[in-house]
C-alpha cells in the first residue's frame, strides 16, 4: 500500500475507530449507574459491549488503514477509562482491587509523561503493542468474573487479581524499554 492510502487518515479526527472509541466513553455512565443499583449483570453486560466496540474499532482501523494520531490517544482513554472506572467500582466490594489499580495508575501516568515526550522529540505518536493488548485481556477478563459472579471464591478472586496485576507490571516494564528507546535514540 501507498504511503499516501495509509496516511489518509492519519490527521483526520472523524473516523468510524474513533467514534467507537468515543462512544466507549459514553458506555462509562451506563455502567456506573447500572452498578450502582446493583445491577451486576447488566454493567456487566455494557463492559462487554465495551469490550467487542474496542475489538471492532482496532479491527477497522487496521483492516482499512483508518489509524489516526487521535485514535492512538482515543483509544488508550477509552481503555483505560472504562478499566479504571470499572476496577473502582468493583474496589467498593473487592478492597484487593486496589492492587491493580495503583499499578495502572502508575503505569498510565509514566505512559502519558513519556508519549507527550515522544511526540515533542521525535514527533511520533505511539500505538499499543501485544504487551499493552494482553494486559487489557486479562484486566478485562477478571472485571468480567467478578461483575457476572459478584460473590466469586475469594481465592479465585485473588488469583485473577495477582494474574493482572502482573499483566500490568509487564506491560509497563516493556512499554518503559520501548519509550526510552526512542526517547535515548539520537536518530
Amino acid at each position: 500500500m501507498e504511503v499516501a492510502a495509509m496516511d489518509k487518515y492519519k490527521k483526520k479526527i472523524i473516523t468510524i475507530p474513533n467514534i467507537l472509541s468515543f462512544f466507549r466513553l459514553c458506555l462509562i455512565p451506563v455502567i456506573i449507574w447500572f452498578y450502582l443499583g446493583e445491577e451486576y449483570l447488566l454493567a456487566g453486560i455494557f463492559v462487554i459491549i465495551s469490550g467487542i466496540t474496542d475489538i471492532v474499532d482496532g479491527y477497522i482501523a487496521r483492516t482499512f488503514h483508518m489509524i489516526s494520531d487521535v485514535g492512538k490517544v482515543l483509544d488508550p482513554i477509552a481503555d483505560k477509562a472504562t478499566q479504571g472506572v470499572v476496577m473502582i467500582l468493583l474496589a467498593t466490594s473487592f478492597p484487593l482491587m486496589l492492587i491493580p489499580i495503583i499499578i495502572t495508575i502508575i503505569k498510565e501516568a509514566f505512559m502519558g509523561i513519556s508519549g507527550y515526550l515522544i511526540i515533542k522529540k521525535r514527533n511520533i505518536v505511539l500505538g499499543a503493542n501485544w504487551y499493552g493488548k494482553l494486559a487489557t485481556v486479562l484486566i478485562s477478563t477478571m472485571m468480567a468474573l467478578h461483575l457476572f459472579w459478584h460473590n466469586i471464591n475469594p481465592t479465585l478472586s485473588l488469583i485473577t487479581i495477582i494474574i493482572s496485576s502482573i499483566a500490568i507490571i509487564l506491560a509497563l516494564v516493556l512499554y518503559a524499554i520501548r519509550n526510552f528507546g526512542y526517547l535515548i535514540d539520537k536518530k
